[in-house]
């Protein structure tokens, strides 16, 4: 039997960076509200709130009948675990709806302090299958945020099999990247996109190179900047595909965004329920794209379509296409108009080159064949006269297109939504009227969307009327004056004994002072259990193991990860403790495992670091291949592997490691993996060194594994990069498989080639083209008892996995320093070495 999905089933979550965007949220009629404060969220870049104005924030809001999220989606830091605790308890005090997370150690603390607090699972957290949802039931995740790479089959899918509330985003700027697998920003400019604070590489341009030499690619320069996503024409399939919650991004943007997207799909989802046509009309859409867009696509809810996603020649916000230069003039330009154009409107030319000054200004006049042009030019040729000072028309050129980046007239209209004296809404009210005469007139109002009833009554008993007597219509008149109020009257039920009357300003004191009751009982803060627990700045120090630290050095091994099978056969003739088999493709695996058995070396399979619905196929492969470990990539996989090896306790039963892509940066993110069942964890590369140590000294070091040279694995996409740039088609079903056959790498603005691999689901990994190394805190890392240390190759040959290995064996032993290490490869890579994440 189908569930009736009903329009109280559907949530709209607005974004709001500050107070002006709150309210454009609220009038234009957003179900609930994201924000942040000002440290722990996701936009360190926006205004923010500050946790003092949280009470104010969620009177307003529930006030209205809106729900209020707190953003706490980034990874919170060893040191910083008390802050997020006090942030927690003022969510709890506030009553704040939710908190979005995206640490798993901060989702573990949150349930230490409180049992029903609501949490959402982040679309940083990277769920991205039902297996991933169900790794968080434990925890009672109240809605899950799907990543933005999840079509509408998938979706539906994972609603299905894991039957948990599910939000979508459907506006806004799309990351190219996974959510919370993107690390360039921390490793070109320290600045951490799990730490709010992206500095947006993908919108920058690249040179695409193929086996070493450039393509041409004429004005296509920013392969790695999608378009903005717009799923209005969607909504239909996207509810019935069992979405609870349509997300729109924004947090960085204007009122007015927040004012025109919100409104936009508020309209679609009522016409949806109201049985109306959906689809948005062609100026509609005009105005979404007017508020902020590079060019809309529906992302990847319609599936993969590479072409699609990014068309390259521009990274920043275009506004609405004007058309083509047909001729420039003396004091203007012609054009062939394919949207509305006024005085006044803001425009820009496009050359092809965004890296270059743009000229742009006002538009001064419109004339057609010479003669003004009155009012908004709909279409057609029309001559085009900016602002004298505006443009240097010398620099404009026949043929440039021609972009509306700004429509005043829609903007005041956009702000008058939330720019007013007048309630953004109102709710009906109930009352109920009582009396005899010598008693007080009894009222009962109540408010069906809380639930809520206050009881008022007269002050002056009722007395028999002489002439008037009060009647329904008297009570509707007076009880009906709630102007100014978030109230209005439904109905008024009156039962009194008799003809009977008070004075008129009884009645009107009686609806004041019930009015404000119910506010007050609208705004009251939501309830939640909050126990009292320790402090976690004083978190217990673990100490170290008890032998001295050459005892730790001789205990240390070291393990590697190999990418390709020549790799595995160079380091299976060193004395490494383990080998890791990364390959892009699985029918590689094989001949890994037989070379190590053959050698009598361990050896780990790595899953890939995303997961899919519909892809435990490949795990169950990797077990066939009995390996001694399995390097597991995200939670779906923990969760999948966990349950089957607990289900089929006859079979081998590998070794379960957690690699850095679980985004393990404080203790209580350890102890969560090491008691899912695994047996030990790899620290996230967003750690310092002081933030590393700080982990280190509050975890059982025993249960894990510290990366201390590889290439940063910075990009990790479904866009593919082969598909879109070197072959015709649109996904891996019509690609040719470029990827099998050349090597492509993308070129920086410095000249530094960053090498792009494909892994099995066909998902990119851009790593970063110089290696970095650790080497330098090998003695810290020892003294606080890690005993495993990984080196990572990607493109090593096999003398330089030899000479790298060598190296790092030496330094375990205390025969060089970590400094000599560092230095050492520095002179003989090509690239040299950079210390990355792991300095201060």
């Amino acid at each position: 039997m189908l569930r009736t999905i009903r329009k109280s089933d559907i949530e709209l979550l607005a974004p709001a960076g500050d107070w002006d965007c709150l309210r454009a949220a609220v009038a234009n009629g957003a179900d609930a509200v994201f924000f942040g404060v000002e440290k722990f969220n996701a936009r360190a870049r926006a205004h923010n709130f500050h946790t003092d104005e949280l009470p104010d924030i969620m009177s307003f809001l529930h006030r209205y009948g809106v729900k209020g999220y707190l953003t706490f989606n980034i990874l919170v830091f060893e040191e910083e675990l008390e802050g997020a605790k006090e942030l927690i308890e003022a969510c709890i005090d506030a009553g704040v709806d939710a908190v979005i997370v995206q640490d798993l150690g901060l989702v573990r603390m949150i349930r230490e302090i409180s049992p029903d607090f609501p949490i959402h699972g982040s679309t940083q957290m990277t769920i991205t299958s039902p297996e991933a949802v169900e790794f968080t039931k434990p925890f009672d995740l109240e809605v899950v945020v799907l990543g933005r790479e999840n079509n509408l089959k998938q979706i539906r899918q994972i609603g299905e099999q894991a039957k948990l509330p599910m939000e979508v985003f459907v506006h806004g700027a799309l990351c190219v990247s996974y959510s919370g697998q993107c690390l360039t920003s921390e490793m070109w400019g320290g600045r951490s996109a799990n730490r709010g604070e992206c500095a947006q590489a993908c919108r920058l341009p690249y040179d695409l190179m193929v086996d070493g030499e450039q393509k041409p690619m004429g004005d296509v320069a920013y392969l790695l900047s999608p378009k903005d996503l717009a799923a209005i024409e969607l909504i239909p399939e996207l509810i019935e595909a069992g979405v609870k919650s349509f997300k729109i991004e924004g947090r960085l943007k204007t009122p007015e965004y927040v004012s025109n997207v919100v409104s936009k799909y508020r309209k679609a989802i009522d016409r949806y329920f109201d049985g109306e046509n959906p689809m948005p009309t062609k100026e509609e859409l005009r105005e979404l794209e007017q508020s902020f867009s590079r060019g809309f696509t529906h992302g990847f809810l319609k599936g993969t379509n590479n072409k699609q996603l990014v068309e390259g020649t521009f990274p920043k916000s275009r506004g609405v296409y004007l058309g083509r230069v047909k001729q420039v003039l003396r004091d203007g330009v012609t054009c062939e108009l394919e949207a509305p154009l006024k005085r006044g409107d803001g425009i820009v030319f496009d050359a092809g080159d965004p890296t270059k000054k743009e000229e742009g200004g006002r538009v001064y006049d419109l004339r057609r064949q010479g003669i003004k042009f009155e009012g908004e030019a709909p279409g057609g040729l029309i001559e085009i006269v900016p602002g004298r000072s505006d443009i240097d028309l010398k620099r404009v050129h026949v043929g440039d297109r021609i972009w509306k980046t700004n429509d005043p007239h829609l903007d005041k209209r956009l702000r008058q939504t939330y720019e007013t004296d007048k309630p953004y809404r109102t709710f009906p009210v109930r009352v109920k009227v009582t009396g005899t005469a010598g008693q007080p007139l009894r009222s009962v109002w109540t408010d069906p969307a809380t639930g809520a009833s206050v009881t008022v009554e007269s002050e002056l008993p009722l007395v028999p009327a002489e002439k008037r007597p009060m009647d329904a219509a008297l009570f509707e008149e007076q009880f009906g004056r709630l102007g100014g109020t978030v109230l209005e009257l439904e109905s008024v039920d009156v039962h009194l004994n008799g003809d009977l009357i008070v004075p008129m300003r009884e009645l009107n004191q009686m609806r004041r002072q019930a009015a404000e009751l119910l506010v007050v009982e609208r705004e009251r803060p939501r309830a939640y259990v909050k126990r009292q627990v320790e402090a976690y700045g004083d978190a217990p120090l673990l100490a170290p193991p008890s032998a001295a630290p050459q005892g730790g050095q001789a205990r240390s091994v070291l393990t590697v990860l190999c990418r390709n099978l020549e790799q595995v056969e160079a380091a299976i003739e060193t004395d490494v403790e383990m080998i890791y088999a990364d390959f892009e493709f699985i029918k590689q695996f094989p001949a890994a495992v037989e070379a190590c058995r053959r050698a009598g070396k361990k050896i780990a399979l790595a899953t890939p670091r995303i997961h899919m619905p519909g892809e435990t196929g490949y795990f169950k492969n990797i077990l066939k291949l009995g390996p001694d470990a399995v390097l597991v990539r995200n939670t779906g996989a923990v969760y999948w592997f966990m349950r089957y090896l607990a289900e089929h306790p006859d079979e081998p039963q590998p070794e379960l490691i957690g690699d850095f892509s679980l985004n393990v940066a404080n203790h209580k993110a350890v102890s969560l993996f090491t008691d899912a069942g695994l047996s030990r964890v790899t620290p996230s590369y967003d750690l310092n060194i002081q933030q590393m140590v700080d982990l280190l000294r509050r975890s059982d070091t025993s249960r894990l594994e510290v990366v201390i040279h590889q290439h940063m694995p910075m990009f990790h996409t479904e866009h593919c990069v082969y598909c879109t740039f070197m072959s015709p088609g649109t996904d891996y079903t019509n690609c040719g498989r470029p990827c099998e056959e050349q090597r492509a790498s993308l070129r920086d603005r410095v000249g530094f080639s960053h090498p792009v691999r494909v892994d099995e689901g066909c998902r990119n990994t851009v790593y970063n083209a110089i290696d970095q190394s650790g080497a330098e805190y090998l003695t810290n890392f020892m003294e606080l008892g890690v005993n495993r240390y990984r080196i990572e190759f990607l493109e090593e040959t096999p003398d330089k996995v030899h000479e790298v290995i060598a190296l790092y064996q030496r330094a375990i032993r205390g025969e060089v320093s970590g400094t000599q290490v560092w230095k050492t490869l520095k002179s003989t890579n090509q690239l040299g070495v950079t210390r990355g994440q792991l300095v201060k």
